[in-house]
């Protein structure tokens, strides 16, 4: 049966201390809250006040309940005050020296029987314990920023935790709403292992001016359906705290993908640490503020004045879903579009499928039936090439093969007129290997669609060493016209989004082929705790663990990254031909 616990702790009331003393309090226990510097006990009680009023003016507390919170913390810069807690948490800076120190004091100034949990983000609890002579009562307690809304917990055993304590802690977080995971004691533990590899790429890409910052942020947001893009999220964490997660996990792991990208140490050493400061990757109305001003970096719609290209007729080749799509979303832009395809059967396939789609939103109420008779008529078919000579932009959305899509682009080269722009909808071949097919490398770009083109609403625009500046400038006014945000970079593999993604998606792989979670906890973890539409798992059963492997792979051969080597749990599934939900196995199994 689990302990139950009416008097706790917390030492260090920064951020993070202030609001686990909040959510303890709001669950009717007992705190007793410890600042050590008695100069900053006015700062830890206004994180309470602020929180707290916030949740009042947003009608999620009422005045008595928050005096009630008020009245359940006994704030004081003195240890020994803890003396009669059952819990204490720790809560202070992410320096081992530090906490070792506090716990000893913890493990002279408390009962025997009470336990010392550690708040620490991605240091050993471990080395922590052994501070103390009850190593077997010290247990982890992450809890996520901020404490009083992100609901997991993730609660670290070490090899000497007792399996009680951690039941008992297991017990107390669902007492406090929260979504224990258990784990056990390895840098990053979960969501901060997976989380911080993903940013620390994101920071690099942008040093490598492979995008700008806007662009890398909207790619994940309307990619991946992340609440946040990665450096806006850098920004917000605090990139002194993520150097210092970064470089511990590093130094445990000697994986590379954790090595800090060298643009955040320099950063915080000039004082540009984010939004606490004012100013990380993007500047801020005042320090601690999450408004957004624009800076010397912020991008102006075609700053450099270029002569952009005129597009009125879009000619689209293939027949699939991807094409299909994109031939609706240009007829509804008002676009003339010609289709084509093998045969007449697909022709009309395309055409009843494009018919039903506008169908549903008339049904809806997002376009008119006048609306829907226009779009169709601005759409015509042809199994013949030819007959797309007239064209100013091609979109080829064809089988993922480099030799079709060279061939395509041969034959457009042939007859598309000058000044004609050639894109291809690729999601992973090189695209100056299909520029090099054509006379007229300058004109070819990439013009990456998300899946269903008519609703995602990103759209990657990807331009190779020969892409004329007018055809990118071009291709972006195009995308605003038809109603999606696009993002540029460069041709490189995976470009932004698969680039960033798939490498997350391989390191859940592999912490689960080294049963350190379950796919569950690992899938809890990330949507609980990092606030992300689906866990890793789930999204891999979505995709197809075949298409996933096969990115995988493709992000590898260009980056020979060691941390990109598709994870051998992956390779082994697809071969047994568990692809996910299309075979009704993949991580789960599906009826």
């Amino acid at each position: 049966m689990a302990r139950e616990f009416t008097r706790v702790g917390v030492v260090g009331l920064g951020t993070m201390g202030a609001g686990i003393c909040e959510v303890f309090a709001r669950s009717g226990l007992e705190v007793v809250a410890v600042e050590r510097d008695e100069a900053a006990l006015p700062s830890g009680i206004q994180h309470v006040e602020t929180s707290t009023s916030r949740a009042v003016k947003r009608g999620k507390l009422s005045e008595e309940e928050k005096q009630a919170i008020f009245d359940r913390i006994t704030f004081t810069s003195k240890l020994e005050d803890l003396a009669e807690c059952h819990l204490v948490i720790e809560a202070v800076p992410e320096k081992l020296e530090l906490k070792q120190q506090i716990f000893s004091e913890l493990d002279r100034i408390t009962a025997p029987d009470a336990i010392l949990a550690t708040n620490t983000s991605s240091l050993s609890v471990t080395e922590i314990s052994v501070a103390t002579h009850r190593p077997a009562q010290v247990v982890g307690m992450h809890f996520f920023n901020p404490a009083p809304v992100l609901k997991l917990v993730e609660v670290i055993r070490t090899v000497v935790t007792d399996a009680q304590v951690i039941d008992d802690v297991k017990a107390l977080s669902e007492r406090l709403g929260k979504v224990p995971v258990v784990v056990g004691d390895k840098a990053g533990f979960i969501a901060n292992a997976l989380l911080f590899g993903y940013l620390n790429h994101a920071a690099s890409m942008y040093e490598q001016r492979y995008a700008t910052r806007e662009d890398i942020d909207a790619a994940m947001k309307l990619g991946c359906g992340l609440p946040m893009g990665p450096l806006a999220l850098l920004d917000l964490i605090g990139l002194d705290t993520a150097y210092e997660i970064l470089d511990t996990m590093y130094k445990q792991t000697r994986d590379r993908l954790h090595a800090p990208a060298p643009i955040i140490k320099q950063m915080v050493l000039a004082g540009v640490k984010g939004r606490k400061t004012g100013r990380g990757f993007y500047t801020y109305e005042a320090p601690g503020s999450p408004v957004v001003i624009a800076d010397a970096q912020t991008p102006v719609p075609n700053g450099d004045g270029l002569q952009t290209r005129t597009v009125q007729r879009v000619g689209v080749v293939g027949s699939g879903t991807m094409a299909v799509g994109i031939a609706e979303v240009f007829c509804k832009a008002g676009y003339d579009v010609i289709l084509r395809a093998r045969g007449t059967e697909q022709i009309d396939k395309v055409r009843i499928s494009i018919s039903k789609s506008l169908e549903k939103a008339v049904v809806r109420g997002k376009i008119t039936e006048d609306e829907r008779d226009a779009a169709l008529g601005r759409f015509s078919g042809s199994t013949s090439f030819d007959d797309l000579a007239d064209c100013d932009l091609f979109l080829e959305a064809t089988v993922e093969e480099l030799s079709v899509k060279q061939a395509i682009f041969a034959t457009l080269d042939e007859l598309a007129k000058p000044g004609a722009i050639l894109a291809t909808t690729t999601s992973s071949l090189p695209i100056v290997e299909i520029a090099a097919s054509t006379s007229r490398m300058g004109d070819v770009v990439g013009m990456h669609f998300f899946n269903p083109a008519p609703v995602m609403k990103l759209v990657e625009v990807v331009h190779t060493i020969n892409t004329a500046p007018e055809v990118v400038e071009t291709i972006r006014e195009v995308c605003a016209r038809i109603g999606k945000h696009p993002v540029a970079c460069r041709d490189r593999a995976g470009f932004i989004v698969n680039a960033l993604l798939f490498p997350y998606l391989n390191g859940a792989v592999r912490m689960l082929e080294a049963h350190y979670a379950t796919a569950d906890d690992i899938d809890n973890a990330m949507k609980v705790g990092c606030g992300y539409p689906m866990g890793p798992f789930e999204l891999l059963d979505v995709v197809g663990l075949d298409v996933a492997l096969a990115i995988q792979r493709t992000l590898y051969l260009e980056f020979r990254e060691p941390g990109f080597a598709p994870a051998p749990l992956l390779e082994h599934l697809v071969t047994a031909g568990y692809l996910g939900r299309k075979s009704t196995r993949g991580f789960r199994v599906y009826a």
